[in-house]
């Protein structure tokens, strides 16, 4: 019997953009997953400074840019629980659910550096394979496997280019970018 391979791709997701989805498809091609859930979290430890969007929104807005796409899923769980989000409790919640299923951890190639800092690592790394995101282009070594694709997006670069009145088409699903326009997110304070 072969194990059903699940990606888990966390993250702020604010906004997801079209930079996250096709590294998560490379993802699911190079490696032969047959889903890829994208994980929401809630507030990053990783980030303590950081003032994201609503859950809510960030959750509507994953939803919106995987519609229609049957090997991606999302799951709320870190959205769900009290903060902070902490990987250990993502997995060990999909293991309870998916007890014959091998997971793949996907993270962003920024992340590589602190991995080992993360909460309950050692645990962690014995429960999930990580899998490098890079979408730098620079080919640095890693201690992972890698799916590298350049890809020049970010989702900092999407919040700014909205603040300033900037497009976002083609940066994100247009379902996303209805959304950021509907809740006006990311826009400068009015003066």
């Amino acid at each position: 019997m072969t194990l059903k391979k699940i990606g888990i791709f966390g993250g702020t997701f604010d906004p997801i953009h079209h930079g996250h989805l096709i590294l998560a498809r490379e993802a699911l091609e190079e490696l032969g997953l047959e889903l890829v859930i994208f994980v929401p979290a809630a507030a990053s430890p990783h980030k303590p400074d950081f003032e994201s969007a609503a859950s809510a929104v960030r959750l509507e807005m994953v939803r919106a840019a995987i519609e229609g796409e049957p090997r991606f899923g999302f799951d709320a769980m870190e959205l769900e629980r009290p903060s902070p989000s902490y990987a250990i409790d993502t997995v060990e919640a999909l293991r309870k659910r998916e007890p014959a299923a091998e997971f793949f951890y996907l993270i962003g190639e920024d992340n590589v550096e602190r991995l080992n800092t993360w909460h309950r690592f050692g645990e962690l790394a014995k429960l999930v394979q990580f899998i490098v995101l890079d979408r730098t282009g620079r080919q640095a070594e890693q201690p992972y496997p890698v799916i590298r694709r350049h890809l020049d997006i970010s989702a900092t670069d999407i919040r700014n280019r909205v603040a300033t009145g900037r497009s976002i088409r083609y940066l994100v699903p247009p379902a996303v970018e209805k959304i950021i326009r509907a809740r006006q997110l990311y826009r400068e304070p009015e003066k």
